[in-house]
């Protein structure tokens, strides 16, 4: 059972590659309530709403990566990958163009940047009509839709619709479905009627030019049934919107007190309207008189609620009462009017709002939380439990110690160590990566770091791990002991090795990037094949330090076996 942040990201990430997208989903919001600060939970959930056809939400933990960490390159390529999916190409453009200029000349932004372009510049099909129907633009038509913009939330409706924009012949196997059907008339022009085949439209008749019109004039009410008080509060409801209007009009010009006296004398003519009052805050709001805003924003929703206001005024209010706690510095008030203004009437606006706040609360919360004293004090917690191997409850002080003081390199270090005691492996490799970000010059965690590779299987990485420390301490011991069983380990190559063993250590070897790259380098390509037909030329590009050093990189890898 996971209780950590890092056990639910694990259970994440293998729900992820098993295609089990809510359950990733799940596992990641789990390790994302555990620990809010880190952005790539929500890296990897954006990628799972992603794969689930929930563009939106992957578009908003996207952001929220960014958020957290604006020079980690994957956050921008999460969030131009949900902006693509929602048809907003410009926006994805830019996306990738603010990573690259913010993480440099990332392959991954760089790829990604080609790929939307050139899907950008790529001429319209024209050999199938209903392609051009069920085009990139489909998707922003439907958003734009007041009833159909409410499908996009659902998987299998967008499943659906991505199924019609590669094969448009499979609308076929969906008539069933009126949602599609009326995403159909919106493509075809809003006007088709889906009735009898059989049936021979009438051909257009031709269009007559408009005659301009002469405005009408307002036709009279009729008052006669109304009685005389009846009468009066018509009269007085009247006499309050143009009061409003005269008062709209002083705010506008910024004469705030001959404002409030006509929003007060609107008010007092038609008092179950709760718009004059909430006009009346907005004075306030403008003049920065927060506690005077918030009361008066709440005699509005006194008054809107007795009188059965529109739920949208109501949320106006609430959500000008958030907007003034937030400007007071309490942000936990600001995020409760905010939700409570979304359960009155959802607005686009309000939520950006109530996001972007959470997440400024998740940052403040982060930094208030920490602590140096209370993370020395966590620290020796965990090595006193580490030296007992009770690894769970080391790894709990250590990441409480974490959270109280993040930019420690040793505390990282530390848990690196205790996460290997039970296998976790990734996570410690990010922990001691953490560290070195933190400290560059920190030789024990490349000699952590180079432990962790060799017990991933990644002997040439374990061993530029052990080097690089090196390079800052010549006679570190735990570099130089670690080097040493590295080496002697490729030396022995694959001597001691069962067929299945090789094979297991090639194909992990394979899957790491670099390895790729060099194997695909057309130099390092050539000289693998002079080793086999031509041993003169090979030895002599071996003489290049760049060439031998991709070579070895193959052999510490296990992908280029060396026999004895």
């Amino acid at each position: 059972m996971a209780s950590t942040a890092e056990e639910f990201k694990a259970l994440g990430n293998k729900s992820l590659q098993a295609g089990a997208f809510p359950e990733a989903i799940q596992h990641y919001t789990s390790a994302i309530d555990l620990d809010g600060s880190n952005h790539v939970f929500y890296s990897n959930r954006s990628a799972a709403y992603l794969s689930s056809n929930q563009h939106q939400k992957a578009l908003e933990d996207g952001e929220a990566c960014i958020g957290l960490n604006p020079t980690w390159a994957k956050g921008y390529t999460r969030k131009a990958a949900a902006l693509w999916k929602l048809s907003r190409l410009n926006d994805a453009e830019a996306c990738y163009n603010e990573g690259i200029a913010k993480c440099g000349e990332d392959k991954s932004l760089v790829d990604g940047l080609k790929k939307l372009v050139d899907s950008k510049n790529a001429p319209p099909p024209s050999s199938n009509p209903m392609a051009n129907l069920f085009g990139p633009s489909l998707i922003s038509k439907i958003s734009n839709d007041p009833k159909l913009k409410e499908y996009l939330s659902d998987p299998t409706f967008m499943s659906k619709i991505e199924m019609l924009q590669k094969n448009p012949n499979s609308l076929q196997m969906m008539m069933g479905d009126p949602r599609i059907m009326e995403v159909l008339q919106l493509a075809l022009g809003g006007n088709v009627s889906f009735g009898n085949p059989n049936d021979t439209p009438e051909p257009p008749k031709p269009k007559e030019p408009e005659k301009k019109k002469e405005p009408e004039p307002e036709p009279e009410e009729d008052t006669s049934w109304m009685n005389e008080e009846e009468l009066k509060k018509h009269e007085d409801k009247k006499l309050a919107k143009k009061k409003k209007e005269e008062g709209n009009e002083k705010y506008t010009a910024k004469a705030f007190d001959e404002a409030i006296a006509l929003y007060d004398e609107a008010a007092s003519l038609d008092p179950t309207n709760m718009t004059y009052i909430t006009n009346k805050s907005a004075v306030f709001f403008a003049r920065k008189e927060w506690d005077l805003c918030i009361s008066t924003c709440e005699e509005a929703l006194k008054v809107g609620k007795e009188n059965y206001a529109p739920f949208e005024d109501r949320a106006k209010a609430l959500t000008r009462q958030g907007k003034c706690h937030h400007k007071k510095g309490d942000l936990g008030k600001a995020i409760e009017l905010y939700k409570a203004s979304q359960l009155e009437a959802f607005q686009k606006d309000t939520e950006r709002l109530l996001k972007n706040l959470e997440l400024e609360k998740r940052k403040k919360d982060v930094a208030a939380y920490q602590d140096p004293e209370k993370a020395e004090e966590a620290k020796q917690r965990g090595n006193d439990a580490f030296r007992a191997q009770n690894w769970p409850d080391a790894i709990k002080n250590y990441e409480e110690a974490v959270k109280r003081a993040p930019t420690n390199a040793p505390i990282r270090n530390n848990l690196a160590a205790a996460l290997c005691k039970v296998m976790d492996f990734n996570g410690a490799k990010m922990h001691v990566d953490k560290a070195l970000e933190l400290d560059e010059k920190y030789v024990k965690a490349y000699a952590r770091k180079g432990d962790i590779h060799v017990l991933m299987k990644e002997n040439h990485k374990a061993l530029e791990a052990y080097r690089a420390g090196l390079a800052i301490e010549s006679n570190n011991k735990s570099c130089l002991e670690g080097a040493r069983k590295v080496t002697q380990m490729i030396n022995a190559g694959t001597a001691n090795m069962t067929e299945e063993e090789k094979q297991e250590r090639a194909a992990h070897g394979m899957a790491d990037p670099e390895v790729q790259a060099i194997l695909q380098d057309p130099v390092i390509r050539q000289v693998l094949q002079d080793f086999q037909e031509n041993p003169n030329a090979a030895q002599q590009a071996m003489k290049d330090v760049t060439v031998s050093s991709k070579i070895e990189k193959l052999i510490a890898a296990g992908v280029l076996q060396v026999g004895r």
